[in-house]
Order: structure tokens, then sequence, then C-alpha cells
């Protein structure tokens, strides 16, 4: 896909992928996250997310959020442990007023005492319905182990006393120590012309003073393998499986995205779905997942059944995981494994405000954008050898952290 970026003399990146469609989609990328946090201010990062959609320096809440919605505009945003994300999809006139609400929000923010303590109520709900779901908090327990001692582990929403004693000093020193400027990509994805993004772009972002700071983070050890299991008031039991991976910047990164797909990935097809759920009839939801990050990443497997179920269920997992290492792939099923993650990723296109924001974070994790034809060519690089070695080295028992949440009783 064609695009453009245009760097201001701040270090903001403006990225441009023009469309024929009707409908814009654009977002504005931070590269700062909950790994970018103290560890007594975990949450903090996942907290201002929260706090600019509250009071501006000429909006209040009703403002911020009807300045887009009163036009049938969608406004939302989200944080990880490496990204904060606002996004916006809107019909194209209104491009200069979503990329202003952007500029008023990120940079213009009061954070008010009142909001503060409001929005603590908030989050701290948050958390505990987020502990009510055991299906997402073994998420949270389980990367706490792969990366114990490391602000990776931590969970993105913070802790109750984490969350409770945020303050608006602690907000501003964030915003002061993780927004910089060189790591901040405005993108755009609509009918507009190159000249006209940057013309907009620069209205509003070309006077925001420069923050070239630089990241300071650091990367994981590698955690030695550990098994855990925990009762809890739950009717089915939970258990995950996993290890840390490969980095954004690995060779091997493309060789595990297709494996994964492979495994337990999107789609019903995959070796794990038919094995364990279609076959045996065992685990309802079953999957893997690989998330690389800038200086490694995770690979996971999850799955819920009945209680009863959770051993036989490890033994055919580990058999498959067995089977994979002891059998590499053949030519021809890794040309069928390919084909089927190279539609997928075709198809994903469609998603046009995922599309943008995947540009967005290329752009500031490598400098550059792939096109698919180049994302298709390094997927058809991968060899059998290199399955072989990946799985090998991910799927090793001896290295992979297992955790299970029981029901009591």
């Amino acid at each position: 896909m064609e695009y453009n970026v245009h760097t201001l003399p701040n270090g903001i990146r403006l990225l441009h992928v023009p469309s024929a469609s009707a409908i814009s989609h654009a977002c504005i990328i931070i590269n700062s996250g909950s790994r970018d946090e103290k560890e007594d201010k975990s949450g903090l990062a996942h907290f201002i997310e929260h706090l600019v959609f509250k009071r501006t320096e000429k909006r209040n809440t009703n403002q911020i959020l009807n300045r887009l919605e009163s036009v049938g505009a969608d406004l939302n945003a989200y944080t990880t442990k490496e990204y904060t994300c606002i996004h916006a999809s809107f019909l194209n006139p209104y491009l200069d007023r979503t990329l202003e609400l952007f500029n008023d929000i990120v940079f213009h923010s009061t954070f008010p005492e009142d909001e503060i303590e409001k929005e603590k109520s908030v989050v701290l709900d948050e958390i505990a319905s987020y502990l009510d779901q055991p299906e997402e908090a073994i998420y949270d327990d389980f990367e706490d182990l792969v990366f114990a001692g490391h602000p990776l582990g931590r969970n993105i929403l913070g802790t109750t006393e984490s969350v409770s004693k945020l303050d608006k000093k602690d907000i501003l020193q964030f915003i002061k120590d993780n927004y910089h400027t060189d790591k901040i990509v405005v993108a755009v994805l609509g009918n507009y012309t190159l000249n006209k993004v940057v013309k907009v772009g620069s209205k509003h972002y070309a006077d925001i003073p420069a923050n070239l700071h630089g990241l300071s983070r650091i990367a994981p050890i590698k955690n030695v393998a550990i098994t855990q299991s925990f009762q809890k008031p739950i009717q089915q039991a939970h258990a995950m499986m996993g290890t840390q991976a490969y980095s954004l910047h690995h060779p091997y990164k493309t060789g595990l995205l297709l494996l994964n797909n492979l495994i337990g990935g999107t789609g019903m097809s995959s070796i794990l779905n038919l094995q364990i759920r279609e076959k045996y009839g065992i685990a309802y939801t079953i999957e893997t997942g690989y998330s690389p990050l800038s200086d490694t990443g995770i690979f996971t497997l999850y799955f819920g059944t009945d209680k009863e179920k959770v051993s036989r269920a490890w033994s055919l997992i580990l058999k498959e995981f067995k089977k994979i290492k002891d059998h590499p792939l053949t030519e021809v099923q890794l040309q069928k494994a390919k084909n089927k993650f190279i539609g997928q990723i075709a198809l994903g296109e469609e998603n046009r405000i995922g599309l943008i924001i995947a540009m967005a974070k290329s752009l500031i994790d490598y400098d550059k954008i792939d096109d698919l034809e180049t994302v298709f060519k390094k997927i058809q690089a991968v060899s059998t050898a290199d399955m072989a070695n990946i799985a090998n080295e991910i799927l090793d028992e001896s290295n992979l952290t297992a955790l299970t949440f029981y029901p009591l009783g």
C-alpha cells in the first residue's frame, strides 16, 4: 500500500496513507506503555489514557466526547505494554477536527484533582471486573511468571494499591519522561493528498515542543521455567503454558508467527483445535499466541476445560508439541501453512483502522513500513529448517512455564 511520511522539526512523524473511501481513519501512537512505569506507579500509563478524555485547557469531558461523536465519528483509545494509542474513524470532511482533538487531549489535558479521584474509582472497578474473569486474569498472572521481576510482567491496569496512590505529579512526570516527540506518529488513512495531511498535521503538531530524551528500557532476562497452580472460586479450570520468545527484530520472528498460526492461531483448522477440541472434545477454547516486543517476546498457549480433564489436556498438548519437533514439516505442509497465513493477512487489510494503527506501529518499531508483497516474501522465505529450529527451541518442554487455575473443591 502506498504511503508517505513527513517528519516535523520536533520529531513527530505524519503518516499519510491514501484511500478512495468516504470514511477516514486516524490515530496518534506514542511509544510509551506500562513497561515504562516505575514499580510503585504501575497502572500509570493506562490511567493517563483514561484521564486525557476528562478535561483540557479549553474543553470539559462532554465537549471532548461530543467533538467527534456529534458528527457520527468513533473515538477510542487503548494502552499496551509498549504503546499508548488514540484512534478515530470519521467522514472525510472532519480530518482537521480529528487531528485537532488528538492534539488537545494528548498535549493540553489539565488532569484536575477531582477528575483524578473520580477516575481512580473507574479504574479500580475495571481491575475488580477483570479479576472476576479468570480467562482474562490468567494471562496477566502468567506474564508475571514469564517476566518475573521485570516491568513487562506487571498488569497494564496496575493494582488497587498502586492506582489508589497515583497523583497529578506522577502523571506529569511520566509524560515528561516518556512522551518523546520522535517516538510519536500521527497517522491518517483517507481520501486526501499528501499536501493536505501535511498542512493539517503541521497546523496542529509543528508547535509541540521537542522532547527527544530517548527510551531507557531494560530487556528482561530469561527466567527459569516453573509450574504453578491455584484454586479459585470458579466453575471451570483455566490453564496456560509458554515462554519468552523472539523480539520484533529477531530473524525468526516471521517463522514463529507462522508456527503459532499453524499450531493454535486464527481459525478452526489449527493443529491443537483439531486435536484437543474436535478429536477428543476436551476443551471448548484452545489457542496459542505470539506477541513480539521491542526487545523480547512471549509465546503462550491457553485452554479452558473441566478440572478432571486438565491432566489429559496437558498430555495431549505436549504430545502434539513432540510430534512437531520430531517430525519437521514437509515442503508441502509448510506451503499450505504459508498459504493460509498469507490469506489471513490479506483479509486483515480490510480492517482499515487496524491497518493504519499497524502501519504507525511499524514506523515506530522499524522506521519503515513493509508493503504486502514484502511481507509475503518474508513468509515465503521461511524454510522447513527454520521451522524445525524454532519448534525445537520454543516448544522445548524444559523451557515452558505453566500456570493453572482450578475450581475450589
